[in-house]
């Protein structure tokens, strides 16, 4: 009788995750093509059909697999590409970023997040607290949400072209309405509008009440918004006054990080 390899001795739950993984990896080489069945799938990683028919069916359900409706192969989903992000150049602008970030954070004792632009959504990448304990509404590392919804979002979309980002609202606006009802297309609309005039997005306790958000888009030398910096803290701490004055902060921060060598 054969040894057991050293994959057979792991335990079924670390066995299920590579065999997830594995699908993933696999996804992977075959994304440019289309995708996979859920028979080729199997063939290829020698799994049941069963088993296979299982893992995918989660995946999907976490979003790292979608499936085509018209040819039922499975492909990369959003989550997967939101992972892919964290190695790319925005991962690297983020870590350029940390330090400054931190400091923000202890220097004001609010909250800092840095999110970046990801088709028509933002995707958080870090945040940072003034040593206060994160609103359980905060925003989450790898949270994300649609384009022109919080701070950052509204501050990215403000820094974009106005017909391209018309275009991006009108696709969005159900979304952003049905997480937030009281959130219209022309309430976003007439936010965007203040956005623009002021240079910053200010944004009432939306994704976390009692709390407002400040968000200050980062600009490539192109002008083109690839990310944003956020900064949350107690309504009762964000006087207009006060609200200025975090704003030209993050703003020198947005203009000193894309100053920034990304080489070391």
């Amino acid at each position: 009788m054969p040894e057991k390899s050293e994959n057979d001795r792991e335990t079924p739950g670390a066995q299920t995750l590579r065999r997830g993984l594995s699908i993933l990896k696999l996804l992977a080489r075959y994304q440019v093509n289309g995708g996979l069945g859920v028979s080729e799938i199997a063939r290829k990683l020698e799994l049941s059909k069963a088993t296979t028919v299982r893992l995918t069916r989660t995946l999907m359900d976490e979003q790292f697999v979608a499936q085509d409706t018209a040819t039922r192969r499975y492909e990369l989903g959003p989550e997967s590409f939101a992972v892919g992000l964290a190695a790319e150049p925005n991962y690297a602008l983020q870590r350029i970023a940390a330090p400054a970030l931190r400091a923000v954070a202890l220097e004001t004792g609010d909250f800092v997040f840095f999110s970046v632009r990801h088709g028509l959504e933002v995707v958080c990448l870090s945040r940072d607290s003034g040593d206060l304990p994160y609103p359980q509404a905060s925003l989450r590392v790898g949270d994300r949400h649609p384009l022109g919804l919080g701070a950052g979002g509204l501050a990215i979309l403000a820094a974009m072209p106005k017909d391209e980002a018309e275009a991006v609202l009108e696709i969005n606006a159900p979304a952003i309405a049905q997480r937030y009802p009281h959130m219209t297309l022309d309430t976003v609309r007439k936010m965007l509008e203040e956005t623009r005039a002021q240079g910053y997005a200010v944004i009432p306790g939306i994704l976390a009440p009692g709390f407002w958000g400040i968000g200050v888009a980062v600009l490539r030398p192109d002008g083109k918004p690839v990310a944003a910096v956020v900064l949350n803290a107690l309504t009762s701490r964000l006087s207009d006054a006060r609200q200025a004055v975090i704003a030209a902060r993050l703003q020198r921060l947005s203009r000193e990080l894309m100053s920034t060598p990304s080489e070391e």
